[in-house]
């Protein structure tokens, strides 16, 4: 009995060889550097949990993009889920995140002309 092949899926990361601290914490924040997904984090925050849908009325964005950036904010553990029936709610994986965004937004009172009129951060990509 000849068996079929399965085709191999593509897996949703791929890691580097070797990957050093310093460029893992840049892409970290990287992940909070999208307005998208700040937003979805200071919603979850006010929140504490909220639904796929119901941050999609909130955001104003499409919900396949919503649901990538959630998977995004999940797979590096800034979020996690949790379903109850059909529904697939979201929030908060870890207090320290809720710290860093206080943080950020201390320090921004401080700086806030600074960093809105610095051309050397990219707004758009």
């Amino acid at each position: 009995m000849m068996r079929e092949s399965v085709p191999e899926l593509e897996a949703p990361f791929r890691l580097p060889e070797a990957p050093v601290e310093t460029d893992l914490v840049a892409k970290y924040f990287r992940g909070l550097g999208e307005p998208t997904r700040l937003r979805i984090l200071e919603l979850l925050r006010d929140e504490g949990e909220l639904s796929v849908g119901e941050l999609v009325r909130r955001l104003a964005v499409p919900q396949p993009k919503v649901s990538n950036h959630l998977a995004c904010l999940r797979w590096c553990g800034f979020i996690e889920a949790r379903r109850e029936h059909r529904v697939v709610f979201n929030r908060i994986a870890d207090q320290r995140v809720v710290k860093i965004l206080e943080l950020a937004h201390a320090l921004l009172e401080d700086n806030a002309e600074h960093v809105a009129a610095c051309c050397r951060i990219d707004e758009t990509r």
